[in-house]
C-alpha cells in the first residue's frame, strides 16, 4: 500500500471518518486541512440521478455566486463595431472577430469565458472542435450568446459560474476560495446547489440529487448532508 504524503496524512487526521456533515462543518474541515502555499479553491461535486446521454436528461445552467468566486476570469468576446466597444468598456480582456478566430485556431486560448453576439455565431461555429471540449463554446442557454454583451461580461467577471453535467452524471464547480469567510462559502455552496436543483431536466427519473461532496484543490473530499446543502 502506497504511503501517504505528509499533507495527505495531516488532512486525514483532520477529516477522520467525517461524512454526511452539515455545510458549515464541511467548510470548517476544509479550511482547517488546507495547507497549500496558495489560496486553494473550494470545489463541489454533485452526483445526479440522470443519464446525460439522453437529451431530456442533460443538466446545464449558470449561477451567480453571491460572494463571487475569488478567481480572475478572463473574458473573450466575438463582436464588431459598437458591440465590440461595449464589450471593451465592460472589461472584456479580448475582443475581436476573424482575428480572434485565427488566434484561437492557432492554439492561443488565453481566456476562461467566451461570449458572442448572435450575428457572429456562424464564425464562432467553426471553432466548435476547439472550444467545445474546453466548455468554452458560447451558448444562448447560459447567456453567452447575446446582444447584451455588457451584462454578460460583467456577470462573468462578477462571480458567475457555468455548470454542465458530465458523462457519469456528476456536476463539478468552484464555489470560492479557502480564504473566504466560512459563512460566505456556505452561501455560495447553497446557491450552487439550488441552481443545479432548479436545472432538473424533464427526463430525470427517481432521486435527482444523490450526493454532494466538498473539497479543496489539494485536499480530500467530504460528503455533505443533503438537507443541509438544500436548506434556504
Amino acid at each position: 500500500m502506497a504511503k501517504l504524503g505528509k499533507r495527505a496524512r495531516a488532512a486525514q487526521e483532520v477529516f477522520g471518518t467525517a461524512s454526511n456533515v452539515s455545510v458549515e462543518e464541511a467548510v470548517a474541515l476544509i479550511k482547517k486541512a488546507a495547507t497549500a502555499k496558495f489560496d486553494e479553491t473550494v470545489e463541489i461535486a454533485m452526483n445526479l440521478g440522470v443519464d446525460p446521454r439522453h437529451a431530456d436528461q442533460m443538466v446545464r445552467g449558470v449561477v451567480q455566486l453571491p460572494n463571487g468566486t475569488g478567481k480572475t476570469v478572463r473574458v473573450a468576446v466575438f463582436a464588431r463595431g459598437a458591440k465590440a466597444d461595449e464589450a471593451k468598456a465592460a472589461g472584456a480582456d479580448i475582443v475581436g472577430a476573424e482575428d480572434l478566430m485565427e488566434t484561437i485556431m492557432g492554439g492561443k486560448i488565453e481566456f476562461d469565458r467566451c461570449i458572442a453576439t448572435p450575428d457572429l455565431m456562424p464564425l464562432v461555429g467553426r471553432l466548435g472542435k476547439i472550444l467545445g471540449p474546453r466548455n468554452l463554446m458560447p451558448n444562448p442557454k447560459v447567456g453567452t450568446v447575446t446582444m447584451d454583451v455588457k451584462t454578460a461580461v460583467e456577470a462573468a467577471k462578477g462571480g458567475e459560474v457555468q455548470f454542465k453535467v458530465e458523462k457519469a452524471g456528476v456536476v463539478h464547480g468552484g464555489v470560492g476560495k479557502v480564504s473566504f469567510d466560512a459563512e460566505k462559502l456556505a452561501q455560495n455552496i447553497r446557491a450552487f446547489v439550488d441552481a443545479v436543483n432548479r436545472a432538473k431536466p424533464a427526463g430525470a427519473k427517481g432521486a435527482y440529487l444523490k450526493k454532494v461532496s466538498l473539497s479543496s484543490t489539494m485536499g480530500p473530499g467530504v460528503s455533505v448532508d443533503l438537507s443541509s446543502a438544500t436548506q434556504g
